[in-house]
């Protein structure tokens, strides 16, 4: 292959299989606790030569892309590539050689958007269509971009065992699923995204690896702290150059190979680093580093609202871009439905007052004890950070896949409380994101599904009721029993949204009400963002379900006045035009200084 094509989007990882030039490729391992490694590429073995700090290395000819290569340990195991581009069947067979330059890009010149233009729309590849596939879920691009989606965020697509499940329990995660296609299929779902304008990003898992398909420990112990251990295994040695290097090879990887917009990093509460710097800076000053002229969005989970990584530098994003709040979700989520177990019971007192702090100043918890977390201070202050570094949503897969039944807000909430905080979070200046089938009201559930079987199986299916034991619905045994078996097939295929419902006149209504609302962000909000400063903020109102808020936005001013409850209610008054109303029938009685508001109304305003 040309050399200069050889550059174009492929990144040499120092994990795994590369080619160095036609035919000829080299296969590292990074295995300090054995004395011999053999490599095994199509059927035939060679001794791996063992280099400095437990590498092992082989540059091999003749080898041909789509070839079938394992490793092979002293006691004769055979284990994948754990950075595998690609697998032949599942994760505990053969690795594939893949020629990252096979794709032939035709938006290679796409650069990206600027993150205020964001509307992210989340979604699960193996439930978002039928087919549950790369190229079907490209075949409904042009669907979202209609809808008003500027950024498509696929939950974890490194491989996993089995054919189903989240995708946060991947053990190789350089390896696009080949239940959901080959990384060509990604590329072209990726490039046909770009073709339309929008972003994809993508969930990457480095906080810890699957139950099944790990062999690391059979070859690398050393990639593991033994003194300590996640809520879902094993923790992660990321003070040691190799592993260290694993991971963040595997964001550049991601942004380069695939040329995608940016990562969402889960769980980073667990990522737990001693080294200077941690990780998680290093891994974006390298990401910063390499691709200065692109538009590139790194976003977190924590859940310990904290602030540090997301501050703004010299009036840019220094490190990362944004932040998934969840504290925004909770206390609507309280408003919309009265549940109060788990973790809303933090939001029980006041969900309506904790809802404007997260709209005004982002965390809702700024180092208040929590109720949940046993009365420990959680968060610290974060309205020095501007709107767009907080992610809002009403639902996603987190929210509705633990519940018991995965049921939406479309079963648990009345339609009009729902239309109207879908209204509060789609025009407000914080970064907004749907779930997949929301837009339209889906009703089907999405839920908990693995691919497990044998005694894991059984683990994962016992473990999941008693998950849900100390929740009054599910306390009984005769309840508990209701809980969807995670490994049954009927609870992966009763997860696939249905396109069918689209033709229904009331989900038909529900689509264009979002889509007009998202049109509306476009013209009017997204004109007003800026990313790179607070934006000051006042609450005028939050009590007795009457919540008003002032923003002043880099371009003017931005009003919201609901009334979130089922009473009617007066109103703060408001100097804004109206962009939009809930009930525009009574847009004509809506100004002066008294106005009264019907149940679970809410209204935008802006003022240049």
């Amino acid at each position: 292959m040309d050399e200069a094509q050889r550059d174009l989007r492929t990144f040499p990882k120092s994990w795994g299989a590369e080619f160095v030039r036609d035919g000829q490729a080299r296969f590292r391992l990074w295995a300090p606790q054995v004395d011999r490694v053999t490599l095994r590429l199509a059927g035939k073995d060679a001794d791996m030569g063992a280099t400095e700090d437990g590498w092992f290395e082989l540059m091999a000819e003749g080898v041909e892309p789509g070839q079938p290569y394992q490793f092979i340990l002293a006691d004769g195991l055979a284990v994948p590539d754990p950075a595998s581009r690609a697998q032949a069947g599942d994760v505990h067979g053969p690795s594939l050689v893949i020629d990252p330059t096979a794709y032939g890009w035709r938006n290679a010149a796409w650069v990206g958007r600027p993150w205020q233009e964001a509307v992210i729309y989340e979604l699960h590849v193996g439930t978002f269509t039928r087919r549950g596939t790369f190229v079907a879920a490209a075949e409904r691009l042009e669907y979202l971009s209609r809808l008003g989606v500027t950024a498509v965020e696929l939950m974890p697509v490194g491989q996993f065992a089995g054919t189903r499940g989240w995708g946060y329990d991947g053990v190789l995660p350089y390896a696009p699923h080949n239940a959901y296609g080959t990384p060509d299929d990604l590329k072209q779902l990726i490039d046909e995204a770009h073709g339309l304008g929008m972003m994809i990003l993508l969930d990457v898992v480095y906080n810890h690896f699957g139950p099944d398909g790990n062999y690391l420990s059979s070859y690398a112990k050393d990639f593991f702290d033994p003194g300590r251990q996640t809520p879902w295994g094993n923790a992660i040695a990321y003070e040691r150059g190799p592993v260290r290097n694993f991971f963040i090879e595997n964001a550049l990887y991601w942004l380069d190979e695939f040329n995608l917009d940016g990562l969402r990093l889960d769980a980073i509460d667990q990522i737990r680093d001693p080294s200077e710097p941690h990780l998680l800076v290093e891994l974006a000053q390298r990401v910063r580093r390499e691709f200065p002229e692109r538009h590139l969005h790194l976003t977190t989970e924590d859940n310990r609202n904290i602030t540090g990584l997301h501050v703004r530098s010299n009036q840019v994003s220094a490190l990362y871009t944004a932040e998934w709040n969840d504290d925004f979700h909770n206390a609507a989520h309280v408003l919309l439905t009265g549940e109060v177990e788990g973790y809303y019971e933090d939001f029980a007192r006041d969900p309506l007052g904790l809802l404007a702090r997260c709209l005004a100043e982002g965390f809702a918890y700024q180092g208040e004890p929590s109720v949940h977390a046993h009365n420990k201070a959680r968060g610290e202050p974060s309205r020095h950070l501007p709107t767009t570094a907080f992610i809002n949503f009403l639902q996603n897969h987190d929210q509705i896949g633990n519940r018991a039944l995965g049921e939406r807000l479309s079963v648990l909430a009345p339609d009009q409380a729902l239309e109207a905080l879908t209204a509060v979070l789609l025009l407000s200046p914080q970064v907004p994101l749907m779930f997949m089938g929301e837009e339209w009201g889906e009703t089907r559930p999405f839920n908990f599904f693995t691919d497990f079987s044998g005694e894991l199986g059984d683990a994962v299916r016992e473990g999941r009721r008693r998950e849900f034991g100390g929740f009054a619905g599910f306390a009984s045994q005769d309840k508990s029993d209701t809980v969807p078996d995670p490994n049954a097939l009927t609870t992966f295929d009763e997860s696939k949204i249905d396109w069918v419902k689209l033709q229904a006149d009331e989900h038909r209504r529900l689509f264009q009400f979002s889509s007009h609302l998202l049109a509306l962000r476009t013209e009017q909000v997204i004109p007003m963002l800026d990313d790179r400063a607070p934006t000051p903020a006042i609450i005028v109102a939050a009590k007795d379900g009457r919540l008003a808020i002032d923003w002043q936005l880099s371009a003017g001013l931005l009003q919201l006045r609901a009334n979130l409850s089922g009473e009617r209610q007066l109103m703060p008054p408001f100097e804004g035009k109206v962009i939009f109303d809930t009930h525009a029938s009574e847009q004509g009685a809506s100004q002066g200084p008294n106005r009264s508001f019907a149940p679970w109304r809410a209204v935008s305003a802006v003022r240049a």
